[in-house]
């Protein structure tokens, strides 16, 4: 029988650092997408509010406290990292996603221009500030892109895409230091 050895998505490829940009993996060890009911939105917040200490985000946004975390991932869907979530029963369709997504963090003075390479969005401070999110592409893979702070993002595709994006964003980061 064959010893099955668990690896996350990035091990191996990450970290990395490339000129003024830092690639480094987000290990994701609970993460869930939440999906209210129709007319259950508020009561699957206030739940969170309760276990997690964070409510459901509004679209194009996340909340957060601590290491939980609510990340919209589209209509009426958010993923929940990091927190043990209470009883959604009857409120809200709940999957687990912890072993199906990379993760990956950008950051450095050079982010926003590698990331400008890649992505058909506005990612400049001024326009996607800390606690935005969106669910986009990254060249050709779909994914959603939070910023973190001033000069750092988070990057979430799945797993199977691990390689491709860290490929790609360092192929961004190189271009963005060879101008340098």
């Amino acid at each position: 029988m064959a010893n099955l050895i668990a690896r996350s998505a990035c091990a191996g490829l990450l970290p990395v650092t490339i000129g003024s940009v830092t690639l480094s993996e987000v290990r994701i060890d609970q993460m869930a997408s939440v999906a209210p009911f129709k007319g259950k939105e508020a009561m699957v917040s206030e739940a969170l509010k309760a276990a997690c200490g964070i409510a459901f985000p509004a679209p194009n946004r996340t909340t957060s406290k601590g290491a939980a975390r609510a990340v919209w991932a589209g209509q009426g869907r958010a993923n929940v990292i990091g927190c043990d979530l209470p009883d959604l029963s009857g409120m809200a369709a709940v999957t687990d996603q912890a072993d199906g997504v990379a993760a990956v963090k950008i950051e450095g003075d050079g982010a926003e221009a590698a990331l400008a390479r890649l992505v058909p969005l506005d990612l400049r401070a001024a326009t996607f500030k800390r606690g935005h999110t969106a669910r986009s592409l990254v060249n050709h893979m779909t994914a959603s892109i939070s910023r973190l702070g001033p000069k750092s993002f988070e990057i979430m595709v799945m797993r199977s895409m691990a390689q491709t994006l860290v490929h790609e964003l360092t192929e961004a980061a190189e271009g963005v230091a060879a101008r340098g």
